[in-house]
């Protein structure tokens, strides 16, 4: 194994600024780790340039006007983990069972390195043992066979291209399961649930441009800095424009305070930081709706306060009450009293645009202020001035990230943000709209191109017309309904199209003493982890191209698409020579499973991956109003705008306007079996040193970490309340649903700026303490930002 986490881990604080000397350093460990000193930067002057390849992490746009270097420090980590010149080949697997690589540590599974040939599970001396490729997928495709449709899941992770996802969910289709469960399932599914609901668009409405555009910016529960530090730089311009930037975040993270450009010699000489964020509001677990509704409160009032003041008459409202008994809520009024404004809210635009104002405006006027402070963290000042800010912007761009959706009521957290947004008509033109941060790359375009488990959103009877078979119509399964069928039993094959499933869900221990009871599991991968050494009773890891290398077909070099964080397509070309000659590219493994499962079909299966130019053209033939010429398009700068009517405020809506929709409460009611005086709420963070559920190594630099990831962000009081001690060692255990036992030993407790009553600490370590049950109710996305649980000393030391 290699790179085990200190013995003795560094806690102290950083007192550095986001990027700077710290990343240029973190790039160059990287790089040499991996064993790439000179290869490694000539790859990376190719990422996320136009004729270049796309990111293999986060989601963030391609731009027109590309800088000398389009990179960050994870992307960097993100290319150098992926070309490595590690390799887990056979020789490796000859060396160890399955069962002696379940105890190993994620970083260590993964730090082997790239997976060279197709492997078969050998139950008699329990190894990975080579596979023709052809065997494999004729057993993959008997076994198959053998199953019915509902008992498979075919699931998919966000760095499959639109290529591969279009295939992949065809090939589930045409077996007969809608079971398409995806990592969005598990992120920003309450996006794609509240969005539509609110203005009829699944996804963000934002550009690049509007960040030129706007005169305010409204972030939201979003670490830039450790999830997608390319978009610290569209943040820096915005910044030295003057643009207020109003953040709200549970913690104090740097790259929201300030930024130290790497790609500015005068910066990284002088010494010269941007400040990034001009207010900033740490809003407690959970009370982002109470935070958001006093900011509407306050915008409302204003409003009602200038027209019973007889400065605005507008038609039809009637009279309002009217408090500024609140200091900050007098310069409020005073401020747009000195701008002369006849109206805080865009009433022209309400009346024309939206429902559901009146419901929604009396529901803000009627909460308590106290009740609000309360839950948010917020005090009504705070909030207060947040509202003035917003007031006195002409366009407002909101930002928010899976810190809201990632929530029991996480959709109401998206309504919310979107009632915000349209109280002064901030979205639909430049420099106001939403923007949706998706946390992977491409895990937006997988949903756009027909990985989804329900059949309303997948285009079934084109699909039915183009390839000549009837799809089927029930609703498949999400995530977590793939896990209770596991767990009941009823699924018996499991397809994995890249992730690392085991890892990122909830009820972990649960589900993996359930795994070994699949008959079938497939993995499709590049690198070794978790999901691969629990398996089922037939299991298969079948090494793929990453989209870095060159992907050589009969027609020759292949290029695919990738769908960003604001809806724009872009072409991606690898650069990289592959790990392997046995490696094949996702098309290509998924073209064979498909053949040898459901035999000769309409579906031109070898053309397509021949040359991906067709898959393009079918691609288009599904969807021709969203993918309209899309191969000659395929590297236009800037990419490949897709068309969303709510970018033109047409709302494609049951209304057929934008709705305000009013949550019912403001937080959620949780059952607490215990001490309720002693629950501390729990949100799971991501290091600076991994992504998603990949662990580069064992440093979180921006809080000031190194050497572990076992460790617990607590606030002072709460640590003297709860009798314990700052370095020392506790276990959390859930509060809720308690029939089951979840608990994670051996934390070490660090004093950190959180809000009491708060804790923070890292996944996938903590996913045990989740029972599967704690979702939201109509996304089903995993409550990973919130979950109530008790803090207790340890009776062993912490276990780095």
């Amino acid at each position: 194994m290699t790179a085990a986490p200190k013995t003795h881990p560094s806690i102290k604080p950083y007192d550095g600024p986001a990027g700077g000397w710290g990343s240029a350093k973190a790039v160059g460990e990287i790089l040499l780790r991996e064993h790439i000193p000179a290869a490694g930067p000539t790859l990376l002057a190719h990422q996320n340039k136009p004729d270049g390849y796309m990111c293999v992490s986060c989601a963030w746009a391609k731009p027109a006007k590309t800088r000398p270097l389009e990179f960050c420090e994870n992307g960097a980590k993100a290319t150098a983990w992926e070309v490595t010149h590690r390799k887990a080949d056979p020789s490796f697997f000859a060396k160890h069972t399955l069962s002696e690589l379940e105890a190993w540590r994620d970083h260590d599974l993964e730090e082997q390195g790239r997976l060279t040939h197709p492997m078969r599970w050998n139950p008699a001396n329990d190894r990975y043992e080579p596979v023709d490729w052809t065997a494999a997928f004729e057993e993959i495709g008997k076994e198959l066979r053998l199953l019915s449709p509902r008992q498979v899941d075919f699931y998919t992770s966000g760095r499959a291209s639109l290529e591969a996802s279009y295939m992949y969910q065809l090939f589930a289709r045409m077996f007969g399961s809608n079971n398409l469960p995806d990592s969005s399932n598990m992120c920003h599914e309450s996006t794609s649930v509240g969005l539509p609901e609110s203005i009829g668009a699944s996804v963000g409405t934002a550009i690049l441009s509007d960040f030129q555009n706007t005169s305010c910016i409204f972030y939201i529960a979003q670490n830039v800095g450790t999830s997608s530090p390319r978009m610290l730089h569209d943040l820096q311009d915005a910044a030295d424009r003057g643009v207020p930037i109003v953040t709200f975040n549970l913690l104090r993270e740097r790259g929201l305070e300030r930024f130290k450009n790497p790609q500015a010699p005068g910066e990284m000489l002088t010494g010269k930081e941007t400040p990034i964020s001009s207010e900033y509001y740490q809003v407690k677990n959970g009370g982002d709706v109470a935070a958001l509704f006093g900011i509407c409160k306050a915008l409302i009032e204003a409003d009602d306060a200038l027209h019973s003041s007889g400065a605005s008459k507008v038609a039809g409202d009637d009279d309002r009450p009217q408090d500024l008994s609140s200091a900050a809520e007098v310069a409020f009024a005073a401020s747009i009293a000195a701008a002369d404004k006849k109206h805080v809210l865009d009433h022209d635009f309400i009346r024309q645009h939206t429902t559901g104002f009146e419901e929604f405006a009396a529901a803000a006027r009627a909460y308590e202020w106290g009740e609000l402070e309360r839950v948010s963290g917020l005090t009504r000042a705070q909030m207060s001035q947040a509202a003035q800010t917003y007031a006195n912007a002409q366009t407002v761009l909101i930002i928010y990230g899976m810190g809201v959706t990632q929530q029991v009521m996480g959709v109401d957290n998206v309504h919310m943000i979107a009632n915000l947004a349209l109280l002064r008509g901030n979205i639909g033109k430049p420099g106001a709209n939403i923007c949706a941060v998706r946390g992977h790359s491409n895990v937006q375009g997988q949903r756009t191109v027909g990985i989804t488990e329900k059949p309303g959103l997948a285009p079934l009877d084109k699909l039915a017309e183009l390839y000549h078979f009837e799809p089927p119509r029930w609703t498949g399964r999400s995530t977590v309904e793939t896990c209770e069928a596991i767990l009941k039993g009823e699924a018996r094959g499991f397809i994995s199209l890249g992730g690392n499933f085991l890892r990122a869900i909830p009820e972990t221990e649960a589900m993996e003493a359930a795994w070994p009871k699949l008959r079938l599991t497939v993995q499709i991968a590049t690198k070794l982890n978790r999901s691969h050494v629990i398996h089922g009773e037939i299991a298969y890891v079948l090494p793929c191209l990453g989209r870095i290398e060159i992907d050589q077909q009969e027609s020759g070099a292949q290029a695919v698409s990738i769908e960003s964080s604001i809806a724009h397509f872009h072409g991606s070309r690898g650069r990289a020579t592959p790990a392997s000659q046995e490696i094949r590219s996702e098309p290509a493994i998924i073209a064979e499973m498909a053949k040898a499962t459901l035999g000769a079909s309409d579906v031109p299966w070898d053309r397509w991956v021949a040359d991906y130019s067709e898959i393009r053209n079918a691609i288009e033939r599904t969807y021709p109003e969203t993918f309209k010429n899309f191969n000659e398009r395929l590297f236009q700068p800037g990419g490949i705008p897709r068309p969303l009517p709510a970018r033109e405020r047409k709302w494609v809506t049951k209304t057929g306007k934008a709705n305000f929709i009013t949550p019912e409460r403001l937080f959620p009611q949780f059952d607490i079996q215990g001490d309720a005086r002693n629950v501390l709420h729990l949100s799971t963070l991501r290091s600076n040193d991994q992504f998603n559920t990949t662990i580069y190594g064992y440093s979180d630099r921006f809080r000031g970490v190194d050497g572990t990831r076992r460790i617990v962000f607590m606030n002072a009081e709460d640590i003297a309340r709860l009798g314990l001690a700052n370095g020392g060692s506790v276990d959390l255990r859930t509060a809720i649903d308690t029939s089951v036992s979840r608990q994670v030993s051996g934390l070490r407790v660090i004093e950190y700026n959180i809000p009491n009553g708060c804790c923070a600490a890292y996944y996938p370590e903590c996913n045990p303490l989740f029972p599967l049950g704690h979702h939201d109710a109509k996304s089903k996305t995993p409550s990973y930002k919130l979950l109530p649980v008790f803090v207790t000393r340890s009776e062993i030391a912490p276990t780095d």
